[in-house]
Formats: structure tokens, C-alpha cells, sequence
């Protein structure tokens, strides 16, 4: 593949400011490269990820789902926006029963908890602006959880135990991304009855100023 060059044309006012530089993404020959997005967030290093459990040793979750608990987290304070692009969870033993997994989003950060360091998605990107969370059994803890003020982006349960090659849980890729503007705190719950759930799992998101995205 043609390595990328870029070029730059001032635009007229057209919803960008006058005589304002307008970035063009080329290959080598000129051929216009158009990125997406969340393609080019990354390569800006605005990605970043949240991980739970390592090789060989998976997360325990909850026994059972319980309020103001969650497996881990991403904080932002006010002047920085989160936009979840990705979570994957694997279930490694679910012998539990009345499953119940959660991603949601309060206007509070979390209080208590293991700190971790967000990775970036660009590898040798800068440190983020964000904070994040990650603790076995519920051992984040976030504000409480209320009808009118929780949002809840995506879920999965199931009442019966996890049988040998049914542990299916779906992915969680927004097509629309929630613009979570700080102070927020975007979280996720593992939880089951009896026994709580081992399992592997990862959030991938971006992190904006609320300047860089005019919010």
C-alpha cells in the first residue's frame, strides 16, 4: 500500500472559518485516501482501551449484580468527552445463574477502586486525559443508579448456567456512538447468583476535549 501524504487547501466559509486550512489525506500518486472517523481519531491518538484479566487468569465478577458496583470503568472530568467505540466480554466459567452483564454512564466518577492506566490504541501514542478502573467482584464502585439520571447503553442476561460451547455473548460496537461529556463515568457489570462469572473482557473508546469536538 502507497504510503499517506497530506495536503492542505484554505476553504472558503462554508461552515469552516474563513480562510481556514482544510487537511487533505493523499497517497503518494495524489489519490484522495478517505478515512473514517474513528479511523483517524486513532491515528491521532485520541484511542485508548480498559482491559480486565490477563492470560491464564481470567476476572471474577459479582455474586450477584448489585448497585453501585461494576467491573471497571472509564472517568472523564468536565472539558473531556468519551465516545465508547467497542467492548468485548468472554466468559470463561459461568456456573452462576441469573446472568446479568451492563454497560452504562452516570454524571458522577467513580469513587473507589483499582486504578488502571488506559492503554492507547496508537502504540506509541501519549498518556491519556481519562481515567479508568478495574477490580474483581464488583470491586469499582460507582454512583447509584437511577431512572433519570443512568444511562444504559447495552446488556446482556441469561438465567440458566453457561453449558460447554454456549457462552455466547454479543459484542458491543455502537453504530452510534453515546457522546458522554464530563464529569461522566462510563462502566460495565459482570455479575451472576451463587457464583460469580470468570471471564476476559476489553473496552476500546476515544477520548475529545469538549473544545475539539464543540460540545
Amino acid at each position: 500500500m502507497a504510503t499517506l501524504d497530506v495536503a492542505l487547501a484554505t476553504s472558503a466559509d462554508r461552515g469552516i472559518s474563513a480562510n481556514a486550512q482544510a487537511l487533505l489525506t493523499l497517497d503518494t500518486a495524489g489519490g484522495l485516501v478517505v478515512l473514517d472517523f474513528y479511523a483517524k481519531a486513532v491515528l491521532d491518538g485520541h484511542g485508548y482501551q480498559v482491559r480486565a484479566g490477563t492470560i491464564t487468569t481470567p476476572i471474577v465478577g459479582d455474586v450477584a449484580i448489585t448497585d453501585t458496583a461494576a467491573e471497571y470503568c472509564v472517568d472523564c472530568a468536565a472539558g473531556i468527552v468519551i465516545l465508547p467505540l467497542f467492548q468485548q466480554i468472554s466468559i470463561r466459567a459461568g456456573t452462576g445463574t441469573a446472568h446479568e452483564l451492563a454497560t452504562k454512564s452516570v454524571a458522577t466518577v467513580s469513587s473507589a477502586g483499582t486504578a488502571f492506566v488506559p492503554l492507547p490504541l496508537l502504540s506509541n501514542g501519549g498518556a491519556a486525559s481519562t481515567t479508568a478502573r478495574a477490580a474483581t467482584a464488583g470491586g469499582v464502585t460507582v454512583t447509584a443508579e437511577l431512572a433519570t439520571t443512568t444511562l444504559r447503553h447495552w446488556e446482556y442476561a441469561q438465567q440458566a448456567v453457561f453449558t460447554t460451547g454456549q457462552v455466547i455473548i454479543p459484542e458491543w460496537q455502537p453504530l452510534r456512538p453515546p457522546v458522554l461529556v464530563g464529569a461522566r463515568c462510563l462502566y460495565t457489570q459482570i455479575a451472576a447468583a451463587t457464583t460469580g462469572p470468570s471471564y476476559y473482557a476489553h473496552l476500546d473508546y476515544l477520548e475529545f476535549t469538549t473544545a475539539q469536538l464543540g460540545v
